[in-house]
């Protein structure tokens, strides 16, 4: 990699630390479009585990207003989905992977956007952590599912349910995808690499929920998102041509 690309990297990983730790997700939606431009390998693991470091962060901060049981029954179906997720990372190309990362994106675009409101029943957050469970292990994108159960939460509550939900569900995945292979000594080396920039940007975090309320970084978050989405599609549609 590139002395370039790797600064690229950092600060999609930089900025995308900091939304997670301000909104309680958005580490994968904002960085994997952008990784995956770069260096594909790093997808998903390495965002995992540096998604491991941005929840344990956040966790402590505001661990006081967590609601366990919601994070429990979520991880009830994280386990199944994170198996079904592993078994596409194995099965599917690198472009039709990369292809699948931009449309989980764009779709978690699109859902949050609409504002589409399911209530925090036990199903529907069993249901979640299934579909958080395939889509963060198979691309690194795992929020969309839960932020939309979640959303009529806010601040402390949403950020450190969540991060309780992606601590166990991210060590999960990477169990998971250990198994599989997909974790080597390039992800874990690039991963050692580029945990400063995950903890500069939960510092950030602490600046950014004071100046920014949650309506407007999610704006942000998701014109981001969309941008990175799109040009990863366009890189593919390209590479075939």
């Amino acid at each position: 990699m590139s002395v370039t690309g790797f600064v690229v990297i950092a600060l999609a990983v930089f900025f995308a630390s900091a939304m997670q730790a301000s909104i309680g997700f958005g580490m994968g939606m904002l960085a994997a479009p952008i990784v995956a431009i770069v260096d594909p390998g790093l997808i998903p693991a390495t965002l995992i585990m540096l998604a491991v470091v941005v929840s344990v962060l956040v966790l402590v901060r505001d661990r006081t207003a967590l609601d366990l049981s919601g994070a429990g029954w979520a991880l009830a179906g994280r386990l199944p989905g994170s198996a079904v997720g592993a078994l596409l990372l194995v099965l599917l190309p690198e472009r039709g992977l990369a292809i699948l990362l931009a449309l989980v994106v764009l779709g978690g675009v699109a859902l949050t956007s609409f504002g589409w409101v399911p209530l925090p029943h036990r199903r529907n957050l069993v249901v979640a952590g299934a579909a958080s469970g395939i889509l963060g292990t198979a691309t690194s994108i795992g929020g969309p599912p839960m932020a939309l159960v979640w959303q009529r939460n806010t601040g402390a509550e949403l950020r450190s349910t969540m991060s309780c939900f992606f601590l166990v569900g991210s060590i999960i995945s990477l169990a998971v995808l250990a198994v599989a292979g997909a974790v080597d000594a390039h992800t874990a080396t690039l991963f050692v690499f580029l945990a400063p920039a995950t903890v500069l940007g939960f510092l950030l975090s602490r600046v950014v929920n004071r100046v920014l309320d949650r309506r407007r970084l999610r704006i942000t978050a998701i014109s981001v998102s969309t941008a990175g989405a799109v040009v990863l599609v366009g890189q593919q549609v390209l590479a075939l041509m």
